[in-house]
């Protein structure tokens, strides 16, 4: 006859961690405070033992704050400005309130969390791995922006087609303007979307035979200052070059600050493409070719599938949002009656 596994209980993890039944259900309710050594083991037992806090998650499903969180890693740059307004209507459209954090301070113990929201959205790099699994364990409802969950831990995910972007923008500079030798400006070395756009502009290299040259491939960190240090270094070694595709707008901004100085022409000597378009991009001078991501979309249908689960319904566990080509000036095509041409 089979054995029947006995459950886990909170009795169990108090014993593994080396603390009271109390503490343990102080650090699952967020009621008081825990030293944090003390509640960093606790958790750890409650991972190694996979323990699914039943009456806590029943505390938390009756406690309903009517609002959500939003985790963020700053707020700075224009690129954080139409996802905000997206989060803000969809929250306002669902009857919730928005609280907003930044985790640049390490030393913050979870501000937002269980204890004072009805569920998170949480944008990459804001949270360390150890905290998504916790979340994840004790099944309270989250959601990613542009970063997929590290592997066993299962929160749905809301991001842009990265890759597809930046081949067709990639494709477009070597097949219209018959561009060869492409810097690339990658963004921060952890950042999900900047991998996928390196690897967009990798294969349409690869598809039109042209080497890979590493020596093209620059930090922009998604950041005009980093961008433009990194092409003056560049240009200065007098490396031979005729485009510049730039992780994302801020960097095309640095990009061409830099040309600009060096005395070169932008698109006679040499195409500069972008990618977000960014709500400047097409007041540049010239007007910034670019891809067009939904930026404030992705906010929006964040949070419709935060409200989804907190609401015990099932989503997709990866929604990605399409992007397009937005054709201007920078690359070298011509300008048309005031606007861009998409395709």
């Amino acid at each position: 006859m089979g054995s029947h596994r006995k459950s886990t209980t909170i009795h169990d993890v108090a014993q593994k961690a080396g603390v009271s039944i109390a503490t343990v259900s102080r650090v699952l309710n967020r009621k008081a405070q825990v030293v944090p050594e003390t509640a960093t083991r606790v958790e750890d037992a409650i991972r190694e033992l996979n323990y699914v806090p039943r009456t806590a998650a029943r505390v938390l499903a009756s406690r309903k704050t009517d609002t959500i969180g939003l985790l963020l890693p700053e707020i700075g740059g224009s690129f954080f400005q139409p996802m905000l307004r997206g989060v803000e209507i969809g929250a306002s459209e669902a009857g919730y309130d928005l609280l907003i954090h930044t985790t640049h301070n390490p030393h913050a113990r979870r501000p937002l969390a269980e204890h004072n929201t009805d569920g998170l959205l949480i944008f990459t790099d804001s949270v360390d791995e150890k905290e998504l699994s916790r979340l994840s364990d004790i099944g309270f409802p989250a959601v990613l922006l542009h970063q997929t969950p590290p592997k066993d831990i299962h929160l749905p995910v809301v991001t842009v087609e990265n890759q597809n972007g930046a081949y067709g923008l990639v494709e477009h500079l070597i097949k219209v303007h018959n561009r060869r030798q492409i810097v690339f400006l990658k963004g921060p070395d952890e950042h999900e979307d900047s991998m996928w756009r390196e690897k967009g502009y990798r294969d349409a290299l690869n598809e039109f035979s042209i080497a890979f040259d590493p020596s093209l491939v620059l930090f922009g960190g998604f950041n005009r200052e980093t961008a433009r240090q990194s092409l003056e270094q560049l240009l200065s070694s007098d490396a031979d070059f005729d485009a510049v595709f730039a992780g994302d707008d801020d960097s095309a901004i640095g990009a061409l600050m830099a040309l600009r100085k060096a005395g070169w022409n932008v698109p006679k000597d040499v195409s500069v493409a972008g990618f977000d378009d960014q709500v400047f991009a097409e007041s540049l001078i010239p007007p910034l070719t670019t891809v067009r991501a939904p930026t404030e979309e992705v906010g929006r249908q964040a949070v419709c599938q935060l409200i989804r689960v907190i609401q015990g319904e099932k989503v997709e566990p990866r929604l990605t949002l399409p992007t397009e080509l937005v054709i201007r000036e920078s690359c070298g095509c011509p300008h048309v009656n005031g606007q861009g041409v998409f395709t």
